[in-house]
């Protein structure tokens, strides 16, 4: 780990990322997982946590983006790498050469593999009711299967979709999972891998999935979810800084860019050295962070590098300030700002460090 000198650090539990993984495999019994690693695991240092795992016997992960792939493959070279994204068929050889596993889902790609000089492998994508990537009709799923069956530089290891309620609406659910069955039904073959379930899924309904070989856990395998309902899975992130100076406001002083604030009584002030070209954005103003297993205030303007906290004579220059992970989780954070947890920890920007607990 390199010096940190800001005393403002992401704390990455590995350890719990782990215990989620064992605890959803515990519920999905003897299918495998693809631990999903895109966008810097979800913020949680790709290479640290593809290493971790690695060194647990996981060997299978699913990315977004060839670069994702690259990056983990220059690294690791016995693992497997799903690429979920759309990938350009001019890629397809390097992707091959480096055994990069591409999703095919478009006709642009179909055309692409005339081409093609080494053995590529793939999985099918199909769209169910998503309606973003993947071939959606019946035709357009078997025209593409049987152009890739019959082009010898391709190997069809899997085929999956991608359920875009199973954390909020059953009915749709179910749809998009019959129309996915029917598919397999017609196509009649036996891939080696068929995978549907994202984390909710996995939690919810895999158990009861008896066609599937592997499911992707994402979100959850760090320890969030978007069903509420879900309470045995553990934290994983936690956004740390100090306690950089402390001031002392007398009446009628102002605060910060914009004077915003207004001390109407004297009062001490905590300057933290975070602001929002950290990922800890303005709107997170006038809400609370974590010091000693109390909350204080936030006030006045976020500013790029520095924001201000309300604090009482209990407080000392250095002390540890929890801003999430704790106290105030995640999903706190993601409902004050109205959006979703996911959001909240990809957004913590690159210059923000990151220790490591295994």
């Amino acid at each position: 780990m390199n010096k940190i000198y800001r005393e403002t650090y992401a704390e990455i539990n590995l350890k719990n990322l782990y215990e989620n993984y064992k605890m959803v495999k515990n519920r999905i019994g003897d299918k495998n997982i693809i631990p999903v690693v895109k966008a810097n695991a979800y913020g949680h240092g790709v290479l640290q946590v593809v290493e971790y795992l690695y060194s647990n016997n996981i060997d299978y992960f699913a990315v977004s983006t060839l670069e994702e792939a690259f990056e983990i493959r220059e690294k690791f070279q016995d693992v497997d790498i799903l690429v979920m994204g759309d990938v350009k068929s001019e890629y397809f050889d390097i992707s091959a050469k480096k055994r990069i596993t591409i999703s095919i889902c478009n006709e642009d790609q179909l055309q692409g593999i005339k081409d093609l000089s080494v053995k590529l492998k793939v999985h099918i994508k199909v769209d169910t009711g998503m309606n973003r990537l993947g071939f959606k009709s019946e035709k357009e799923v078997l025209d593409a299967f049987h152009n890739l069956n019959n082009n010898d530089t391709i190997y069809i290891e899997g085929i999956y979709t991608h359920f875009s309620t199973a954390d909020c609406d059953e009915d749709y659910f179910k749809m998009q999972l019959e129309r996915f069955k029917k598919l397999l039904h017609v196509l009649d073959y036996e891939f080696e891998i068929i995978h549907v379930s994202n984390s909710s899924s996995a939690i919810k309904y895999e158990h009861n999935l008896s066609f599937t070989t592997h499911v992707r856990l994402g979100i959850s395998l760090y320890g969030l979810t978007l069903d509420k309902e879900t309470k045995f899975l553990k934290d994983t992130y936690r956004l740390i800084t100090h306690i950089s100076d402390i001031k002392h406001l007398n009446i009628g002083d102002k605060v910060g860019y914009g004077a915003t604030y207004k001390a109407l009584k004297e009062e001490l002030i905590g300057v933290l050295p975070i602001g929002y070209a950290d990922g800890f954005i303005r709107r997170n103003r006038d809400s609370f962070v974590e010091i000693n297993g109390k909350k204080y205030p936030i006030i006045g303007n976020i500013c790029m590098d520095q924001m201000f906290i309300r604090i009482d004579k209990d407080i000392t220059k250095n002390d540890k300030v929890i801003m999430f992970g704790n106290l105030i989780s995640i999903d706190d954070v993601a409902t004050r700002l109205d959006t979703i947890n996911y959001e909240i920890i990809c957004q913590i920007s690159y210059r923000v460090p990151k220790i490591y607990i295994k």
